[in-house]
């Protein structure tokens, strides 16, 4: 699927996908758009174009994208910003690499096992999107797995390129718990739930911003639930972050710094009002099967574990500890098992991130219980 967005009207183009049955139309439920008056109107040939590649289907952790697109905040800043769904953070992160898209949301530590295999073809991190990562095992409380000692000897599934299992055995060291005392299940990324509804695993590891929600549509509930966050055991890492290539980067910084500017606007506007973001991305879905209440859950868990935390009110949203990156790139090489020692210089930038006093967590006092 495919967007296009001009100044005054908004174009819809439903593009075929191999895979992909999703369209989008113009979204309206966020308003507020910018107004096309003839004073300082910038036709759509003067904006520049921004090819933008999601990490997987268009969610409600997109949201930010779609206000920042809805109230024309890329169009200040000179930007024609046009989207397509992902199909998981490898294959998003592969394409970037290709120079098929201009930026990209996916995940750092994935992105360095890409750049340690195409050093001609490298890629940075231009601002952190989540705070924290959703890495997590799921399982059900009735399959009495009460600790994560408790998975010995249990089955386990996940597709083969997730992150929380390559980093698995990571989290089994900090639990005490042997890694090879689990057997390991692959499937396709779209029957990990399946699986463990049907029984045929006993847990799955993945993002919990994906897994609960589906659980949750086949049928179940929270109380059913038994989630282990990796950051409860040890492992702090960072959630999705704004990618490009570093050449791309080099060659448009100020595309760079103009596409980071108006989506941390986008962010801090669903901070504010999290309904009308989780309207806007509902609004958007052309397809009209996102189901709403999966993705307030999704937006939920996005907005209390990775989006509003500690650190971001301390630095500010877009901006990393270089420390606590440092360690989190640190274990990522150990359980990827990757060459060399890269730094955070080598994955992260903060160069185009706008001023501090710009990009705050908004207070407590202006933000709306999402409902």
């Amino acid at each position: 699927m495919k967007r296009y967005f001009g100044l005054g009207l908004i174009l819809l183009s439903a593009i075929a996908f191999a895979g992909c049955s999703q369209s989008v139309s113009a979204p309206n439920a966020s308003g507020g758009g910018e107004s096309s008056g003839a004073s300082g109107a910038i036709s759509n040939k003067e904006l520049k174009p921004v090819r933008v590649q999601l990490a997987f289907l268009m969610q409600s952790l997109d949201a930010p994208l779609i206000v920042a697109i809805d109230k024309g905040y890329f169009k200040q800043e000179g930007l024609n910003v046009s989207f397509e769904r992902g199909f998981g953070n490898n294959d998003t992160i592969s394409k970037l690499g290709t120079g098929k898209f201009d930026l990209a949301f996916s995940d750092m530590y994935n992105t360095l096992e890409f750049n340690s295999k195409n050093p001609g073809e490298k890629i940075k991190a231009v601002a952190i999107v989540h705070s924290r990562a959703p890495f997590s095992i799921v399982t059900f409380k009735d399959k009495g797995i009460a600790t994560p000692k408790d998975l010995a000897s249990k089955k386990l599934g996940a597709p083969a390129g997730d992150g929380p299992r390559k980093l698995f055995p990571l989290f089994a060291k900090e639990a005490s718990l042997d890694p090879g005392s689990v057997t390991w299940m692959t499937m396709e990324p779209k029957l990990r739930e399946t699986f463990l509804l049907q029984g045929q695993v006993d847990a799955v590891s993945g993002f919990s911003t994906s897994v609960i929600p589906s659980l949750l549509k086949g049928g179940k509930k929270m109380d059913d639930l038994k989630v282990f966050y990796y950051d409860e055991s040890g492992l702090d890492f960072y959630g999705n972050a704004i990618l490009a290539r570093a050449d791309f980067i080099d060659k448009n910084p100020e595309v760079v710094k103009s596409f980071v500017k108006a989506y941390l606007r986008g962010v801090q506007d669903v901070i504010k009002d999290p309904n009308a973001g989780l309207d806007a991305t509902v609004a958007a879905d052309q397809s009209k099967l996102m189901n709403r209440e999966a993705e307030k859950v999704r937006l939920q868990i996005a907005l209390e574990r990775m989006i509003l935390t500690p650190e971001a009110d301390k630095l500010g949203l877009g901006a990393s500890d270089p420390k606590r990156l440092q360690k989190s790139i640190d274990q990522t090489v150990a359980g990827f098992k990757l060459p060399g020692s890269p730094k955070v210089a080598d994955i992260f930038t903060d160069r185009f991130l706008p001023p501090k006093a710009d990009r705050q967590v908004p207070p407590t006092s202006e933000r709306k219980p999402l409902s």
